[in-house]
């Protein structure tokens, strides 16, 4: 039997440069020249502001705290308060700023101390910057301001962050045991506040725009059962 091989030779031509020009790759249609790409190809979408709430919600709830008793927060002058004392106590905690138009609500903050802080209610002050900067004195400032303007006896804590990557402890913990509107944790403006029963659970907690005057019922209640 006779085999006979079979060559493919490969054909072997020039491409002319010019055949490869967009007039002949690209239909009519869909010529354009060099400087007519459509800028919505380019144009990227901004974030919606749910993703910063979102990431937000992330980094507040995280805390080491197991309990409200096992909080600590700091004290001016580099003591620590220990949520270890309010074991049986009703406690209110405000987020508090001195250049606010909430401000005025510390007179009503202290005559709801005053009202109940011998049958075992607490409300803690914690001052913070993070809202249009409407606290920007150290604590000493911040003390005396308080003092002297509205007679606060109450504990006030040293200044801090209550959302971002430097939220303080309470506040972690705080806003991962009681979202507020459309589950979002973040604290929205000065003055909002969170109210603990006595078994160191979140019951209630309270836009800016909600007055001392409007608590005082709830502060009765839980001192009451």
């Amino acid at each position: 039997m006779i085999v006979q091989s079979v060559i493919h030779r490969p054909i072997i031509g020039r491409i002319s440069l010019t055949k490869l020009s967009r007039e002949n790759i690209y239909p009519r249609s869909q010529r354009h020249t060099l400087h007519s790409v459509p800028t919505t190809a380019l144009t990227t979408k901004t974030p919606q502001p749910s993703y910063k709430f979102i990431a937000n919600r992330t980094m507040s709830s995280e805390s080491t705290a197991q309990t409200f008793y096992d909080l600590k927060a700091e004290l001016p002058g580099g003591n620590v308060y220990d949520f270890e004392q309010l074991r049986g106590k009703v406690v209110l905690v405000v987020n508090v700023a001195s250049e606010c138009g909430f401000t005025p609500q510390y007179k009503g903050l202290q005559a709801l101390y005053d009202k109940y802080k011998d049958r075992g209610f607490v409300i803690l002050g914690f001052p913070c910057n993070q809202f249009g900067g409407q606290e920007p004195g150290d604590d000493a400032s911040i003390a005396s301001f308080c003092e002297l303007n509205h007679g606060v006896s109450f504990p006030l804590m040293k200044k801090s962050d209550v959302n971002g990557n430097n939220t303080n402890p309470v506040y972690k913990w705080l806003k991962n045991e009681k979202a507020g509107i459309l589950g979002l944790t973040r604290i929205k403006w000065n003055f909002e506040k969170f109210l603990v029963d006595k078994n160191g659970n979140v019951v209630n907690r309270w836009a800016s725009t909600t007055t001392p005057e409007a608590v005082s019922p709830y502060v009765e209640k839980l001192l009451s059962d």
